[in-house]
């Protein structure tokens, strides 16, 4: 038996193949203006051009797709169990997953209302989220919908691997999430050699979805040409209106901040405002909350919170917390199921928004793209929504992610400041001075 204390969740992440989201999105670009322009000058050219790009793009889909479940097995499992290590981590600790779970929660439930709302009042327009539907339905794969004696029995899977294998991501998120709080009641030797497997799998995965979207700029030229070749224009409209709606989500769960700084945190709006100016600067300039960590840290000096607590929350945040994914994740499979006309149930929105709430809780620090499938993908899934549309939208996920980022680093300094409030004080402790 060893007597190694490392512990098996601080296992460095490898090394991921990364392609910079603008390649991605010139690739979009190109691909849509050549199938715009092919199928409006050389129409006669479209049928050979089309029987290369076609299998291309399906090809690369298929593996896109291939990587979702093994991978959220892996980030699943150990997302919860180390959620559960630092729940028993104290009192601070405790009140931040507390906080954490209620952002989440919240966040989850903003799309079930608000998205359908912004797709009634700004409907997709005209025929062109049919057409650009049309142009994937061949490498969609959607579910068929169950009916609400299927679905509750969906949830205990009689066969996980078999759950796993056919893709029905419900009953196989239930079990991992069960397996794995079992997992944390082992003995410490047992818990840990699971961990690591499952880390190690989820790491594996990583390396793999790594490599699959090396090849973006590829895939995702090859399915936007087919896309545009035979939904003309109206694909670009509807990438723009997609853009539109799940940015107009998520800026409600930005703005959700602001009320919990004020409500929660007793702080005042003009004075969280002026502190998080810098930090918002800086997360838009370089869209990652890991690396805005030094800049949120001064906005709570500047907030007078205590250093413990800046110390101590915003870490946790930036590895547990990404306020707005559960709404925007939401949001983006429930667009595609209008897109597509995929009617959804009560129990299905429900589904899709604890589904979405898990995913963000086991997600790591990724570049968006990788984050994006990781986290959309297994709530499509669980929802019975088509998962294709995402190998498109992964390529404008630049746009959404500035919000995505925004929204993240604003509710950081927030919950952090909601949990300095709620901490005891002792009689000769003082605010962070910034000293």
């Amino acid at each position: 038996m060893t007597t190694d204390d490392t512990d098996p969740l601080a296992a460095p992440l490898p090394r991921i193949a990364h392609v910079p989201a603008a390649l991605t999105f010139a690739s979009l670009v190109a691909g849509l203006a050549l199938g715009l322009l092919l199928s409006l000058a050389a129409p006669g050219a479209l049928p050979p051009v089309l029987a290369v790009a076609g299998p291309v793009g399906a090809l690369w889909l298929q593996a896109l797709q291939a990587t979702i479940v093994p991978l959220v097995a892996g980030l699943l499992f150990t997302g919860v169990v180390q959620t559960v290590a630092m729940a028993s981590a104290g009192a601070m600790a405790r009140r931040s997953l507390g906080l954490f779970l209620g952002v989440l929660s919240f966040s989850a439930v903003v799309p079930l209302f608000v998205t359908p709302a912004l797709l009634s009042a700004m409907p997709i327009p005209g025929s062109a989220g049919t057409a650009l539907g049309g142009g994937l339905a061949a490498a969609s794969g959607a579910a068929q919908l169950p009916n609400l004696t299927d679905y509750l029995l969906s949830l205990i899977p009689a066969n996980v691997i078999e759950a796993a294998a056919s893709g029905k991501m419900l009953p196989m998120i239930t079990f991992i999430t069960v397996f794995a709080l079992a997992a944390t009641r082992l003995h410490r030797g047992q818990r840990d050699h699971l961990v690591m497997l499952f880390n190690a799998i989820a790491s594996a995965m990583l390396v793999v979805i790594g490599w699959v979207l090396a090849l973006a700029p590829v895939g995702v030229f090859a399915l936007s040409l087919t896309v545009a070749a035979k939904s003309g224009a109206g694909a670009i409209g509807a990438l723009a209106h997609y853009v539109m709606i799940v940015v107009l989500t998520g800026t409600v769960v930005f703005l959700a901040g602001y009320a919990l700084a004020v409500s929660v945190a007793r702080r005042g709006l003009g004075e969280f405002a002026r502190a998080m100016v810098p930090v918002q600067v800086f997360a838009l300039s370089t869209q990652s909350s890991l690396a805005s960590l030094p800049v949120m840290l001064d906005a709570c000096r500047e907030l007078r919170l205590r250093a413990t607590t800046g110390e101590f929350v915003l870490p946790l945040a930036v590895a547990l917390f990404r306020a707005t994914s559960p709404a925007m994740n939401l949001a983006v499979v429930i667009y595609v199921a209008r897109w597509y006309g995929v009617p959804l149930s009560l129990p299905m929105m429900v589904s899709g928004a604890v589904v979405a709430v898990l995913v963000s809780l086991s997600s790591v620090s990724l570049p968006g793209a990788l984050s994006y499938v990781a986290s959309v993908g297994p709530i499509a899934l669980a929802m019975g929504v088509p998962v294709a549309p995402l190998a498109i939208l992964v390529a404008v996920e630049m746009l959404p992610d500035l919000m995505r980022t925004l929204g993240n680093v604003t509710l950081d300094v927030a919950v952090t400041a909601a949990v300095d409030r709620a901490a005891p004080r002792a009689p000769a402790e003082s605010v962070a001075d910034g000293g």
